[in-house]
């Protein structure tokens, strides 16, 4: 379902959120408010939010407070920190604490709006979830689901290099869990009580990427107001994770190397040369052998980067494994959603065993989120799958062998079908409150309003 992301503002001063949101108002996004931290959560509870700029200094609960609370529950949700200068240090805190990014007060509203950008790329190209609890059997320390033989070979590589400095390349498609292996190996390593910075090389500009990694002086560029430090600097005796490192441009991979053999970095703008110890781990869904040879990716950066090699299996070469990834996210989507579905009955595993899955575990637990949502009895049957994943298991006519006017036209049906069906449903269990059915569908009120408009489905 299309959206438009929401943003949340926190900001005990009434003038400020009023500034805040006159600005972000012109971007393609939705702006919530909220006065200090205790009605931040409680937004957060009764509304979809995709990013959060919050003031440090507020009553009731700070922004340091609130970011705790925001990191328990999803983090991964970009939470930006606004500060005055002479809060600097608490602005970096809490960039180990989780924060995303933050800004010095009094900011430039261009530099605002690249860094909310920012945070909204970050959560579309986001590719990881949270670790999750590991279930009896598992291997519990790395906190990954899974005992199939393609498993056994990833957890053999981390049992050799987790509690080492070694740099490690992690490989694999969309969804298989880059970053909870990223995660595993900073949390059982030496450096584990260390800063763990991420970055997402794919949501960064290539204009920005430069002062993302190795910060900026005052006065460097237009908007530089005051001096950050990068996240080479933030991540100084911890863990630095490049995500979608294949994405970096050409001309920058020059300063990474350099900034990865020599421990040392300028800021843009500056003069003064910083020494850093990190250990860097990264990912990417590219086969970067091949970047090499097409002349994308540098030759010497790749054999720098690619000490020790982690492949991720992805779904379709371990369908073993979905027993055991189904319970667990059918365990979290019914304590998410107050459900009490009991698991899959057998044709619709022997279904999910059938799909390609090339969205792989990310896809997988969408579509367990989707049954738990809308299963009408105790076990999810094969009725309770997308009506593509029943038609597969029906043994239904190849797609490719179909006219492609008249498969449009059948896919497009199939999608406003499904989705008259999934508010439809959202609209029954929640008795008709349209807040919560958004919050259910995790998609705005106004957006579900418009979409039941379109569908001509009417507010109780």
């Amino acid at each position: 379902m299309a959206e438009r992301p929401q943003v949340l503002i926190v900001d005990d001063e009434p003038n400020m959120r009023r500034v805040l949101a006159a600005l972000l108002e012109r971007e393609p996004c939705d702006v919530l408010q909220a006065g200090d931290g205790v009605e931040a959560l409680q937004v957060l509870d009764d509304d979809v939010v995709h990013v959060i700029v919050a003031d440090l200094r507020m009553p009731n609960m700070d922004g340091l407070e609130l970011l705790k609370k925001v990191v328990a529950r999803d983090p991964n949700l970009p939470f930006v920190v606004l500060t005055a200068h002479g809060t600097v240090d608490t602005a970096v805190e809490a960039m180990k604490l989780g924060a995303f990014d933050f800004i010095t007060k009094p900011f430039e509203k261009d530099e605002l709006l690249a860094i909310v950008r920012k945070a909204l790329r970050s959560v579309r190209f986001d590719a990881a979830t949270p670790p999750p609890p590991a279930p009896p059997g598992e291997r519990r320390r790395y906190r990954l689901i899974g005992s199939s033989e393609a498993m056994q070979q990833v957890y053999a590589i981390l049992d050799k290099v987790s509690a080492t400095p070694t740099t490690v390349l992690i490989t694999g498609e969309s969804g298989t869990g880059k970053e909870l292996v990223a995660r595993a190996l900073h949390a059982n390593s030496r450096l584990a009580a260390k800063p763990y910075i991420r970055v997402n090389c794919a949501a960064i500009p290539r204009e920005l990427i430069e002062s993302e990694f190795f910060g900026y002086e005052k006065g460097a560029f237009t908007g530089a107001v005051t001096s950050k430090p990068g996240r080479f600097e933030l991540a100084d005796g911890g863990t630095l994770f490049l995500d979608e490192i294949g994405e970096i441009p050409l001309e920058m991979q020059v300063k990474l190397l350099r900034a990865i053999q020599e421990h040392e970095f300028e800021r843009v703008g500056g003069l003064r040369t910083l020494h850093v110890t990190v250990r860097l781990i990264t990912a990417t869904n590219k086969d970067l052998g091949r970047c090499v040879a097409d002349g994308t990716f540098r030759e010497d950066l790749f054999y720098r980067l690619n000490v020790v090699s982690v492949r991720l299996p992805p779904l379709r070469e371990r369908v073993e494994d979905l027993p055991p990834l189904c319970a667990h996210f059918i365990e979290r989507f019914n304590e998410r959603l107050g459900r009490r579905i009991e698991g899959f009955e057998p044709e619709a595993l022997a279904a999910l065993r059938r799909h390609h899955w090339p969205g792989n575990v990310r896809e997988l637990e969408n579509l367990v989120e989707r049954c738990v949502l809308f299963a009408d009895g105790p076990r999810i049957g094969a009725a309770d799958l997308p009506e593509t994943m029943r038609g597969a298991a029906a043994g239904s006519p190849d797609p490719e062998q179909a006219d492609p006017l008249a498969l449009k036209s059948q896919v497009r049906a199939a999608a406003e079908r499904v989705e008259r069906d999934l508010i439809d449903r959202a609209l029954k269990v929640t008795e008709h409150n349209v807040t919560r059915a958004a919050k259910l569908l995790r998609i705005s009120r106004k957006s579900l309003q418009v979409k039941m408009r379109d569908l001509g489905l009417r507010e109780s």
